[in-house]
């Protein structure tokens, strides 16, 4: 059956060639068996995923010209997923292959059934991948990276919220992109090509704030030597962003909560009201009913700004979603200081996992480019990130909900780490693979076995 799926054979060998054709049906296989067909092969169908065996012609009896063909591809079509296929005695030159940047490797002999479930990975991650930049070109939500539920959630109330009018309360601890969203609110909103404006109420001092608030008018002031406005009149018509509204002055929350209630100002040292028309999004990671009730937060503005709040999790709450940011951010950051591309090494994915992320991206931002401009090597190490762990991240007390948790855990990384092989991961575990099999029935966990291979594939 032929299918839109484009698989590419570069196989020297005519019974092979015949036997994986037959084998994989499902795809459009297209054969070749030597470099000069694979390149053309490869300009004129586009294959998705490649298997490429090493040992082509001139000189099969090496793997010289089936690593030269893999570079060559890579070069062309840098997003094609490649399967080097490689002798017994050849996994050097497979792990060489598999470094230079090739998806996966596989020993023979060949068995169509395991190193079909390899493949089928492989187009699947290329369909993600496809999918991932149709979002990117439509651009909902841009530089928001996330594939967690509790962030996806997120993400639809922002998409909901935007067009309105409503003031928005973002509530998240540092760094979890907070104004990201805030700006994302207002690219989406009917206010896009209106300003936006944001102003940091830490950041500015509290004798100056006002007047970047509100402006002030000529003589206002010592210095006062000309009419300024302030930010929220430079918003007009747009978004009005403020950031850490928890730090805002006692003194200058009547004067804000004034502008929301009746969408006018008044500048220092004058007497004339000014009609705003602006959309107000507010953020904070402190928590204001604490504050109202220390007397330090008007309960009347609180109210004003929380038309709808927005939660934002923090990062190591958010399932899935650190590797996957910490992948896009080494890429960004390798394209950023013209380095080579770079992965991160199993110990580094670990470290990574493990690590609390008390500063959230932000935190992650800094680590990954500090590890990217000092690393020389392909390859990304924990040592390189400097991360430590936390082994107690939020475990219950009860030592039976401890050991399932943990055994959860433990059960989902192992096959992160082997790669989804059902054999490696239980070797890892230290488990027979029936053993294995019984723990996914106890904790629930059998739509992990979906995609997974069950026989060892070295």
């Amino acid at each position: 059956m032929i299918t839109s799926k484009v698989l590419l054979v570069i196989e020297d060998d005519l019974g092979l060639q015949k036997q994986l054709k037959w084998a994989f049906e499902q795809y459009e296989v297209v054969i070749a068996s030597n470099r000069d067909e694979a390149i053309a092969a490869l300009r004129r169908y586009t294959p998705s995923v490649v298997t490429l065996d090493l040992g082509l012609p001139p000189d099969p009896t090496n793997a010289t010209e089936g690593l030269a063909t893999l570079k060559e591809i890579l070069a062309l079509a840098p997003a094609t997923k490649i399967i080097v296929v490689t002798g017994n005695d050849d996994r050097a030159n497979a792990i060489h292959a598999v470094a230079l940047g090739a998806y996966d490797f596989y020993q023979k002999p060949v068995d169509p059934d395991v190193l079909g479930l390899i493949i089928e990975r492989a187009f699947q991650l290329d369909a993600l991948e496809r999918d991932y930049q149709i979002l990117q070109q439509q651009k909902p939500l841009t530089g928001v990276i996330a594939t967690s539920p509790q962030m996806q959630a997120v993400m639809r109330m922002i998409e909901k919220i935007a067009p309105t009018q409503a003031t928005v309360l973002l509530i998240g601890e540092s760094g979890t992109g907070k104004e990201l969203l805030a700006k994302a609110l207002h690219r989406l909103s009917t206010r896009a090509s209106q300003p936006f404006v944001a102003v940091n109420c830490a950041a500015i001092p509290e004798t100056l704030l006002e007047s970047e608030l509100f402006g002030y008018e000529k003589g206002a002031f010592t210095g006062a030597v000309a009419q300024t406005k302030g930010k929220i009149e430079y918003a007009q018509g747009g978004t009005f962003f403020l950031d850490e509204i928890g730090d805002l002055p006692f003194a200058l929350q009547a004067k804000l909560l004034r502008f929301i209630q009746e969408r006018v100002i008044e500048r220092l040292g004058g007497r004339k009201e000014i009609a705003v028309d602006v959309r107000i999004i507010c953020a904070t990671h402190r928590h204001l009913p604490d504050l109202i009730a220390q007397g330090n937060f008007r309960g009347d503005l609180y109210y004003r700004l929380s038309e709808i709040v927005v939660d934002i999790p923090p990062l190591r709450e958010r399932e899935g979603d650190i590797i996957t940011i910490a992948n896009a951010l080494l890429q960004r950051y390798c394209r950023e200081n013209n380095s080579k591309e770079k992965h991160f090494s199993h110990d580094a994915a670990r470290a990574l996992e493990a690590y609390n992320w008390p500063g959230n991206i932000r935190e992650m931002e800094n680590k990954i480019k500090r590890a990217v401009i000092l690393s020389d090597n392909n390859f990304v190490t924990a040592e390189e990130l400097e991360i430590g762990t936390d082994s107690d991240k939020s475990m219950p007390l009860n030592l039976k909900s401890v050991r399932e948790a943990a055994e959860t855990i433990a059960i989902k990384r192992a096959l992160t780490y082997a790669d989804n092989n059902i054999s490696e991961a239980a070797k890892l575990l230290g488990v027979t693979r029936p053993t294995l099999y019984g723990l996914f029935e106890k904790y629930g966990l059998q739509a992990l076995l979906r995609n997974h291979t069950d026989e060892h594939q070295d």
